[in-house]
């Protein structure tokens, strides 16, 4: 076997941005966007301009969050921007968000940055039910290390670096009579990250697939195959192959049983076998429209897997819970998460749409929002850090090498009248190919509060637990635990249909085993937002 060197990312000091190779692919991820977007600019009955203007003012008493040194700082920030979506059009959906963000920082160390703030995503039907085109792309600030300072890059960029990711996909579908639906799609994309804080990648891949048709009612069947190739600039190119043959059975009409077998060829850096056969069996269980629940278990080269989800609503309440097992990398975690759509319903309530089309029977929503915005949209909106756990949308710090990511997140929400509740817990692991049983970790429970007080303000609050564990081997000393403690209040109101604004108060205390990495922090944000 051949072997690398995993890099887990350190804290880094404030550095330039990104040269102008960086730049121009994060320009090209905008501009490939955009050519499919209005590949078919016929079939669009109307597109949606709404440009927008957001500022703010934020006073922190430890801007550094440094334990020996603490840095009082004003920040202003103003971020001009516009949302561009299709209307009145079935064979083309788009919508494109994109912000420009100014920042001042007025401290010891005065400094001025510019962040970009791009959300892309869209679909268009080439041929009539049979040939289509996906594309997405994203600009956002990242997390670089579990180590470093948790602020956002407005507040201390130190530890926050610019990632672009870029996606398009053609793909065909064709129904064969009732018997079975083929699909079979391309996809070429990649990611871009600032200052070489993990490396720069260009995957290929293709997927092909015959499921079974309309013919069979209790029984269901389907034969998979998938190529995945990434070229990687700074580590060892990485190939994953696999064919598999699925068959389940409907039991009742609320229990179905289903089983997986196939082969997987993969071509990474490790230090055990990865190719092999791979299985997995399961069942899922729907007593009622309002309940679901699917649970599976099975075997691949890393060892025993299993996966489960499960959703439950009531009147008052929502219950989710994910747990899932599988091998990935920074860029293919940050291409599916640019991948995903939300929308925020009546203020409060986040939704995942399969694609841009805001979520039936919904009303007051906004959206479509990516993975990508919400960390930005959720300070000056209704949702909490407890939704975006719920969502497992928490950042990660970014990383080199592939590995093993073992993923739980549950959540519960209630609502009484005027008052909402949250509550939610995530644990994340990452356990490294080419440095056997070595990983990093990171889990958190937050329970959050929100009360509309009038039909145009609302108050809301959240209290938070996050605890990293990176060991010595990943972080280059000794093996560091961290817990990181949040407390949020904070006011918004709608002066207008138009025109928003927020008051939020933050506390932050890092408690740690490494000395000189604990430190305090009080944060006072105001902000308003504009719509045009």
């Amino acid at each position: 076997m051949v072997t690398m060197a995993v890099t887990v990312n350190k804290p880094r000091p404030r550095c330039a941005k990104a040269g102008p190779h960086s730049q121009a692919t994060l320009a090209g991820a905008l501009s490939v966007f955009m050519a499919m977007a209005f590949a078919l600019p016929a079939h669009a009955r109307d597109w949606l301009f709404e440009p927008s203007v957001g500022a703010s003012a934020t006073y922190s008493d430890n801007a550094n969050q440094s334990a020996t040194n603490p840095q009082d700082a004003l920040i202003l920030s103003v971020t001009p921007g516009f949302t561009l979506r299709s209307q009145g059009s079935r064979r083309v959906r788009a919508s494109v968000s994109y912000g420009l963000t100014g920042v001042a920082r007025f401290s010891d160390d005065n400094s001025t940055d510019l962040n970009h703030h791009l959300s892309a995503t869209g679909t268009a039907e080439l041929i009539e039910d049979f040939l289509f085109i996906d594309g997405n792309a994203s600009i956002s600030q990242e997390l670089i290390s579990l180590l470093g300072s948790p602020a956002d890059a407005e507040i201390n960029d130190s530890n926050r670096a610019t990632v672009g990711t870029y996606s398009i996909s053609p793909y065909i579908k064709k129904r064969l009579g009732t018997f079975a639906n083929a699909q079979a799609r391309y996809t070429t994309g990649g990611a871009i990250f600032e200052n070489d804080v993990a490396s720069d990648s260009s995957v290929h891949s293709f997927t092909a697939g015959l499921t079974s048709g309309t013919q069979f009612n209790d029984l269901s069947w389907g034969l998979n195959y998938s190529i995945r190739k990434a070229n990687n600039r700074d580590v060892a190119d990485t190939t994953f192959e696999r064919a598999s043959a699925t068959v389940g059975y409907a039991l009742t009409r609320k229990f179905r049983v289903f089983g997986t077998v196939g082969e997987e060829w993969n071509d990474f850096p490790s230090v055990i076998e990865i190719d092999g056969t791979f299985w997995n069996a399961g069942f899922g269980w729907s007593p009622s429209r309002r309940t679901s629940i699917e649970a599976s278990m099975g075997e691949r080269f890393f060892g025993r897997t299993y996966s489960f989800s499960g959703s439950h609503r009531t009147r008052l309440s929502r219950w989710t819970v994910r747990y899932s097992e599988d091998v990935s990398d920074i860029t293919q975690q940050f291409l599916e998460a640019s991948s995903r759509i939300f929308w925020v319903c009546n203020g409060t309530t986040l939704f995942e749409t399969p694609d841009i089309n805001p979520p039936p029977g919904q009303s007051s929503c906004v959206g479509p929002i990516t993975a990508g915005q919400l960390a930005l949209f959720f300070s000056n909106s209704g949702i909490s850090t407890s939704d975006l756990i719920a969502a497992g949308l928490l950042n990660v710090a970014s990383a080199n090498g592939i590995y093993v990511i073992k993923s739980l997140s549950a959540g519960v929400s209630w609502s009484l009248s005027k008052l909402n509740f949250g509550l939610s817990v995530f644990d994340t692991r990452r356990i490294y190919q080419v440095l056997a049983n070595t990983e990093d970790r990171t889990q958190g429970i937050t329970g959050s509060v929100g009360y509309r007080l009038a039909p145009n303000t609302s108050v809301n609050g959240s209290l938070g637990l996050t605890r990293n564990e990176v060991p010595a081997i990943l972080s280059g000393g000794t093996d560091r635990e961290d817990n990181l403690y949040t407390l949020t209040l904070g006011m918004n109101h709608q002066f207008a249909s138009k025109l928003s604004g927020a008051l939020i108060f933050r506390h932050t205390q890092r408690d740690s085993n490494v000395a000189d990495a604990d430190y305090e922090e009080n944060r006072l944000t105001a902000s308003v937002n504009m719509r045009f």
